[in-house]
């Protein structure tokens, strides 16, 4: 396969003062089928299901609509709905499980709820706990703690299939801090179509490996599925546009407090763009980062969803909410303050 060239790296562009994002499926379990295009022109403004239901003449096309819904479907590296129009080049990646019913089960698993009402709900998440069911984590997730709490039917919309009930955007597994769930399908529509246009605020806090020179600016690089290894993500020209701002609030000696705010929310955006630039997060084991976590005690990556806005989908209402740093995290940022300190 061809090598990519990437855009250039660092921070980008000054201020003027640039685990979602969309939800994304797991890697595939034993005796999952894994399928990779990549699309030529002949199927360029073909429907996902439609140009599904070609290359898999053995899959009907409800079948293939339940992949879609199941978020086993990826479209440069993000799940997609059954309408979304291919363009040429795009990578779609597959993942078939085993034989067996695709569904995620109510599990009382202990959840910290920070608003809910008959629309949504606003959960801090914690580190280590997977958003949905995906081949390899088929529970032990939040979906299944949201189905205990909010029942399985009526309880939690279902847009997001069976699989994703509720979900309007996603965290990875060990990055922690306040997702967005709804509760019936109008909900969802009026929060998936604000996320969309860039309505819903979200801001995180990272602990990141140097110090960058510029005290704040915008990272501008397309996300895709990397063209090797396809469980990492990276900066590649076949990726989808991604946008993250950032700030750095703290300085230490070798390492800095930044908080990011996406504009975008592609898959690991934050992580693959911060450590494109040459800061990664600091206990990241994919990105570049583990060593440095190590040092101040952390066993992940030092992300958390710091502060979520957004308009309530019913009253109009703005709604805010701040979620502090977990123990771990707030713990290594002591250990970085005791250092070598340099405000």
């Amino acid at each position: 396969m061809k090598r990519e060239s990437l855009p250039g790296g660092g921070l980008g562009v000054p201020e003027g003062e640039s685990d979602s994002g969309p939800v994304s499926a797991g890697p595939g379990s034993l005796g999952a089928q894994r399928h990779d295009f990549v699309i030529e022109n002949e199927f360029a403004g073909e429907r996902i299901d439609l140009f599904l239901a070609i290359v898999l003449p053995d899959k009907s096309r409800s079948a293939i609509k339940k992949l879609v819904e199941a978020g086993l479907v990826r479209v440069g590296g993000d799940t997609c709905k059954v309408s979304h129009r291919l363009k040429a080049g795009d990578r779609v990646d597959l993942t078939i499980p085993p034989p067996g019913k695709l569904e995620a089960l109510p599990e009382a698993i202990p959840l910290v709820v920070c608003y809910e009402d008959e629309d949504l709900v606003v959960v801090d998440k914690g580190a280590g706990l997977v958003v949905h069911p995906a081949p390899g984590t088929p529970s032990g997730t939040l979906v299944n703690a949201l189905l205990h709490r909010y029942g399985e039917k009526g309880g939690l919309s279902e847009i997001g299939g069976v699989l994703r009930p509720g979900i309007v955007h996603r965290l990875d597994k060990d990055t922690s801090g306040l997702i967005l769930v709804a509760r019936n399908d109008r909900a969802h529509r009026v929060l998936a179509e604000a996320l969309a246009a860039r309505e819903i605020k979200r801001d995180y806090l990272a602990l990141a490996r140097g110090n960058p020179r510029e005290a704040a600016g915008t990272i501008k690089a397309p996300v895709g599925r990397h063209h090797l290894d396809r469980q990492r993500m990276a900066v590649t020209l076949r990726g989808r546009e991604a946008t993250t701002h950032w700030r750095v609030l703290e300085r230490f000696d070798q390492a800095c407090m930044i908080k990011c705010s996406l504009e975008t929310g592609r898959t690991h955006q934050i992580r693959v763009h911060l450590a494109h630039a040459g800061h990664p997060v600091m206990g990241d084991p994919v990105y570049g980062g583990k060593l440095e976590g190590e040092k101040v005690g952390l066993t992940r990556q030092a992300l958390h969803a710091h502060r979520l806005v957004f308009q309530h989908p019913r009253t109009g209402d703005q709604m805010e909410f701040t979620s502090p740093l977990p123990p771990d995290l707030a713990k290594a940022l002591e250990v970085l303050r005791k250092g070598l300190n340099r405000g």
